[in-house]
């Protein structure tokens, strides 16, 4: 009987910290991979313009079977001449919180903020406006990037800089 009793208390204590790291707050805090490029899809969606600005957010969503985590800065750039050239600079980053880790799930989605400044701002000798086939967007520490479609006006010149995000959040 004690020995059938102290394999019972042995399997209670074994188990215990599995069940209070399924349950409760604490479960938030799983251990989840990072995501991947091929675990999130990337997609434009603009939200206005004003002021010779447009703006607008990049979505990445979870199109994958598990959940994953991400968090901070991708990159992003616009991309032209039919081949994914990449045209003026590359986006700058508007400071903005970099919080803990985001648990996305299949299906959710985070957003980067995304200010385009318009071309047409600048005088074509500084610019050399070109035509804009859409966004390279690289998910947070990702080697890869993703085409987002989205025709534009750009400025050939790198030291013109019209894109800039924000880091990535929560969408909602």
């Amino acid at each position: 009987m004690r020995r059938m009793l102290g394999a019972v208390v042995g399997a209670v204590i074994l188990a215990a910290p599995i069940l209070t790291m399924t349950t409760g707050p604490a479960a938030a805090d799983l251990d989840f991979p990072q995501c991947r490029n091929a675990d999130l899809t990337a997609s434009y969606r603009s939200t206005g313009a004003g002021a010779g600005h447009t703006y607008g957010k990049i979505r990445l969503t979870n199109t994958s079977d598990r959940a994953c985590w991400t968090r901070g800065y991708g990159g992003l750039s616009y991309v032209g001449h039919g081949d994914g050239t990449q045209i003026g600079a590359a986006a700058d980053r508007t400071p903005s919180k970099v919080g803990k880790k985001i648990v996305v799930q299949p299906g959710e989605r985070v957003v980067s903020v995304v200010d385009e400044k318009n071309a047409h701002n600048y005088p074509n000798r500084r610019c050399h406006r070109t035509h804009v086939d859409g966004f390279r967007v690289y998910v947070p520490d990702a080697r890869r990037s993703q085409f987002v479609r989205h025709p534009t006006t750009g400025c050939a010149k790198a030291k013109v800089h019209l894109l800039s995000h924000k880091a990535y959040r929560r969408a909602g």
